[in-house]
């Protein structure tokens, strides 16, 4: 009796086990088939840039980077298979050229050339976006569409004419700053306060960004100057690649509950970025501490951040103090804050792929991820409307009523 009563016991356990599989299995094929049916946009992906570091070109044997690659976190390839379909490339201008006069527009010109040399040289893969009707024509395509986004307004320089100049290369948001203060407003990682929020002149970009229809992106900027332009921009403003304060409490670059509140009451969307210290303050506080350490390390050795020497410091501290991560838990925690503050509509994805380095979270390390996510939404009772909207509906709500609120 007791070895049948084991071998019962036995075939429960295996087919429990099973079971689980297969309800697993069965999960995952959901959540990839939604990922699949519906449009996901992310807010910003920094491939433009990353590219141009790496000394990218047109010629014949560099056309297959941005289709498949073993580096960096975006391609055609995985962008297929992860469902995503319409990322914003950013555009990104370092603060440090703003102490050269016409050196960010610039730069800002060049990697708009790059995105349209990209989808020039790969036509039955790419195509450039100017609106989200141009992302639904590319999606069903089977193309990856690529809106712009230019992540500085430093772009712009002294000449509000630039706005309109940027509206009609592509460009569909600008962040009206970046680390430092610049000619448009404060930044969140600046400590100076040089205009208390927007400048003079900021507010005139603002109302010609309204005038044009170009997004106003609040990502990077300080909380001043956050409250000011969504009380100023007569459309929606987007936070491009931000996520929630109450899970990193001293980090000002991420939006509080009373910001995200006020996001939801004008329309607005918060998209969510994915870097692990974007999404833990635990995680910043410890990767902090070991970029210190790391830092003395270094100039104890007289090494310069960059040089062999250097490179070998940094590997043999790595295997002692391995990187930290978070995981796609808690990316959908932020989710779930934003829509019991402002509600489902005013939520979106902004990974910063390719533009926060070795910080993504466990589950989402590049673009081929996003059916994890969505999986995990799943498990949380989001319904297929729910996540349809958090992966494009939102988004492209705001971009298409800035355009239609465009008086040219």
């Amino acid at each position: 009796m007791i070895r049948i009563l084991l071998f019962l016991l036995l075939l429960s356990t295996i087919f429990s086990c099973k079971t689980a599989d297969s309800a697993s299995v069965s999960e995952m094929d959901e959540a990839d088939k939604i990922a699949h049916k519906y449009i996901i946009t992310d807010g910003h992906v920094d491939l433009p840039y990353r590219l141009k570091v790496k000394n990218f070109r047109l010629e014949k044997e560099f056309l297959g980077i941005p289709i498949e690659s073993d580096s960096g976190d975006f391609d055609y390839k995985r962008s297929k298979e992860g469902g995503l379909d319409a990322p914003f490339m950013s555009i990104y201008l370092p603060s440090n050229l703003q102490k050269e006069p016409g050196a960010s527009k610039l730069l800002a010109d060049s990697l708009i050339t790059m995105v349209e040399g990209i989808a020039a040289a790969h036509p039955a893969y790419f195509q450039v976006a100017h609106t989200p009707g141009d992302c639904e024509m590319a999606f069903k395509a089977g193309k990856v569409a690529l809106p712009m986004g230019m992540e500085n307004g430093s772009g712009i320089e002294d000449d509000l004419s630039n706005v309109e100049y940027f509206r009609n290369r592509g460009i569909s948001y600008i962040t009206l700053t970046h680390a430092k203060d610049n000619l448009i407003c404060d930044s969140s990682y600046d400590t100076l306060d040089t205009w208390g929020g927007l400048s003079p002149f900021g507010k005139e970009v603002i109302a010609e960004m309204n005038r044009v229809g170009i997004m106003v992106d609040i990502s990077h900027v300080s909380d001043n100057a956050f409250y000011q332009a969504i009380e100023l921009s007569k459309s929606p403003v987007i936070a491009s690649h931000s996520s929630v304060r109450k899970y990193t409490p001293d980090f000002e670059r991420n939006m509080n509950d009373d910001m995200i509140r006020l996001l939801g009451k004008k329309n607005g969307v918060i998209c969510i970025n994915f870097g692990s210290t974007f999404l833990d303050g635990e995680i910043a506080e410890k990767t902090n501490a070991q970029r210190a350490e790391l830092m003395k390390i270094l100039q104890e050795n007289d090494a310069t951040y960059g040089t062999e020497k250097a490179d070998q410091l940094i590997e043999e501290y790595r295997k002692s103090n391995p990187s930290l991560y978070s995981d796609v838990e808690m990316v959908a925690n932020h989710i779930d804050r934003v829509v019991s503050l402002a509600g489902i509509d005013h939520v979106g994805l902004g990974s910063d792929f390719d533009g926060v380095g070795d910080s993504l979270p466990t589950g989402l390390k590049d673009v081929s991820q996003y059916p994890n996510l969505i999986r995990e939404l799943l498990d949380r009772g989001y319904s297929e409307e729910d996540i349809a909207k958090i992966c494009y509906k939102n988004v492209f709500r705001v971009w298409q009523q800035t355009i239609d609120n465009a008086q040219i």
